[in-house]
């Protein structure tokens, strides 16, 4: 009888040997498998699946020290690129705005080969962020309460709605500000009607946009609306989105979120709110979801990874992003925020995570003085020398001098590294052009090149109010220096009013667009920043004149039945629509263009500072909340 090696002749199959090591190797593996199924982080999901129904599901630990249930939310996979309005492809260029790029034209990446190692540390520490945000939700617990909005309100020099809200004494000015808070009801009650509860509204189509930048969360144009609303004294309309806050803003998210984008218009937009209304429930939301972000910065150098689950606590690196570099303008676009949920909340751990990165910036070379956009958390040495005050680093600079002036002008490391930046900005940036325009180049390892985006546009208004502080020589020159930036930004504002989202002066171009895809206007606030910024600081007449052009310009190419619009090409003839009003047009356009036609008392710049979605934040006069810090005050009040 022929039999097979191994085999016995008697019929049994295996070997009493051979059976042993197979159960023994069966009984590994399922050891295996159910403990990487309850031990390893990240398994809820998989959890579910074999848990009873009468298990106490997953949670997490909200600002208020309650268990709160974790529901999955739909993951918007922010990796996958993030969406402009329809038929635009998005720039995945992250800065203070989403950059939003036309027609079918590839997305320029970057990546490194060091791009997926660098992601996979963040998602090891997951156990280590959990951990954190229970701690941090625990202090938060204990010295919540000890924070005064009474206190608060008697350290302001004077009433945040001045003493007649702003309301302008020549009939003209005023008819012009009527007419801004009739864009922005027109805008908000399209909102309302069509996209409400979604991100922004869709106004071609008259439906709404989710997107993918807010990790799961909803209300995008409802939080930055909020303060706009208040201040233009649309009462109703306020009333209905703190409502939407109080009952719909829900936080537990197991969503992908940009860091920056999160906390510049969610953080700041609730901050605001609790600033300028008292309202307590603004700030149990941002606290709570100041909490859920921390874990971003657990990195080996602490500068935070740009995209962060915010359920998890997981955190990666843009996938575009040179070698899993972070972004100066998203980790350097904390500052004011994290300061104030510090302020909020009592707990010093915020405050801790943004000096850090100062403290890393100080101590790294910085090639002639400048700051890359690039810079890796794991080593945090700079991946590229790429400098701009444009995308990728515009607001970091904007946060030094705000920094700076938030502090009651304290901060001197931060007025130091402001400073010392626009000096390097000066002598390797700062053009001018044959025709005689200044303008701000950007730095590529030590070659110019000569274009400027509508991002940079801001720097005209941050060099203003930084003038006044700098040394005493230079004042009236970078007051100059501001003007003359701003009226190169107004140059660039042309036929149609509106301006292109860069333009260039090379090859005999004058602040003028020269390729298809740079054409496009998003409804973007930064020229109206530096009109506002500049009229405040000088009166000068043409600030509010050129304010008025843009008013009459969105109203001709951007209103449409149902909303407001990008349009594709400013140069155009003819209009084409990106069918999208960004919830920034309502946080900053409309809220700039209004305190440009407003008296110099609403919100007065001795006491506020804006953040760059144009949310106000006030001053912290430390002293003056101590000497007034006894009473501690849970009601609501407002400012007026």
């Amino acid at each position: 009888v022929c039999t097979l090696p191994g085999v016995s002749a008697s019929g049994m199959g295996l070997r009493l040997s051979q059976k042993f090591v197979f159960l023994l190797f069966l009984s590994g593996l399922v050891t295996l498998c159910f403990g990487a199924l309850f031990f390893l982080p990240d398994s809820v999901r998989l959890k579910r699946i074999f848990l009873s129904k009468n298990e106490n599901p997953a949670v997490t630990v909200g600002s208020d020290n309650e268990l709160s249930k974790k529901v999955p939310g739909d993951p918007e996979h922010l990796r996958a690129g993030l969406k402009g309005g329809e038929g635009a492809n998005v720039k995945l260029k992250v800065s203070r705005k989403p950059s939003v790029t036309h027609g079918a034209r590839t997305v320029e990446r970057s990546v490194g080969s060091r791009a997926q190692d660098e992601r996979s540390p963040a998602r090891a520490q997951e156990p280590a962020a959990r951990d954190e945000r229970v701690t941090s939700a625990a202090h938060n617990g204990e010295r919540a309460s000890a924070y005064s909005y009474e206190a608060f309100k008697k350290c302001l020099l004077k009433p945040a709605l001045g003493k007649n809200k702003g309301t302008p004494s020549d009939s003209e000015t005023l008819q012009r500000r009527e007419k801004v808070k009739e864009m922005m009801k027109f805008a908000w009650d399209n909102y309302k009607r069509y996209a409400w509860g979604q991100n922004e509204l869709r106004p071609l189509t008259r439906n709404g946009h989710i997107g993918n930048m807010f990790g799961g969360l909803r209300g995008a144009s409802i939080v930055d609306s909020l303060d706009t609303l208040y201040i233009m004294g649309l009462m109703e309309e306020y009333e209905e989105a703190k409502e939407w806050v109080q009952n719909n803003l829900n936080l537990i998210s197991n969503g992908e979120a940009s860091l920056f984008e999160v906390n510049i218009r969610y953080v700041g937009g609730l901050l605001s709110a609790y600033y300028l209304t008292g309202a307590e429930i603004f700030k149990q939301k941002v606290v709570e979801l100041g909490e859920k972000l921390l874990p971003a910065f657990n990195t080996p150098t602490g500068i935070p990874r740009g995209v962060i689950n915010l359920g998890s606590g997981t955190s990666w690196s843009w996938g575009w992003a040179s070698a899993g570099s972070s972004i100066l303008a998203e980790f350097g676009t904390l500052h004011l925020e994290f300061l104030h949920l510090s302020q909020l909340s009592g707990n010093p751990l915020f405050t801790e995570k943004v000096m850090n990165i100062r403290k890393l910036l100080n101590k790294i070379e910085k090639p002639h003085g400048l700051y890359p956009n690039f810079l890796s958390p794991v080593s945090g040495n700079w991946v590229q020398h790429h400098v701009s005050i444009g995308g990728l680093g515009d607001s970091f600079y904007e946060y030094l001098i705000k920094s700076y002036l938030m502090s009651d002008k304290t901060d001197q490391e931060a007025k130091k590294m402001y400073y010392s930046a626009m000096e390097a900005i000066e002598t390797n940036l700062v053009q001018k052009s044959p025709g005689g325009l200044t303008y701000v180049a950007e730095w590529r390892g030590g070659i110019l090149d000569h274009k400027m985006g509508h991002l940079a546009c801001f720097s005209g208004g941050m060099i203003g109010i930084g003038a006044d502080d700098g040394p005493t020589e230079q004042r009236q020159h970078y007051l100059d220096l501001a003007a003359e930036i701003t009226h190169t930004c107004h140059e660039s504002y042309s036929p149609t009013k509106l301006g292109p989202e860069a333009f260039r002066f090379d090859a005999g171009a004058e602040a003028t667009a020269t390729r298809l895809s740079d054409r496009y206007y998003i409804l973007r606030p930064e020229v109206i920043e530096s009109y506002m910024y500049m009229w405040r600081l000088t009166h000068d007449p043409k600030y509010r004149q050129w304010g008025w052009e843009a008013v009459e310009a969105l109203e001709k190419h951007c209103r449409v039945d149902a909303g407001f619009s990008g349009i594709r090409d400013v140069y155009a003839s003819t209009v084409s629509h990106d069918n999208m009003q960004q919830s920034f047009f309502l946080s900053e356009t409309l809220k700039y263009l209004y305190l440009l036609f407003s008296d110099d008392d609403l919100l007065p710049l001795e006491d506020w500072v804006f953040n760059t979605e144009a949310h106000p934040l006030p001053v912290i006069r430390k002293t003056c909340l101590q000497e007034h810090g006894a009473k501690h005050d849970h009601g609501q009040t407002d400012l007026e």
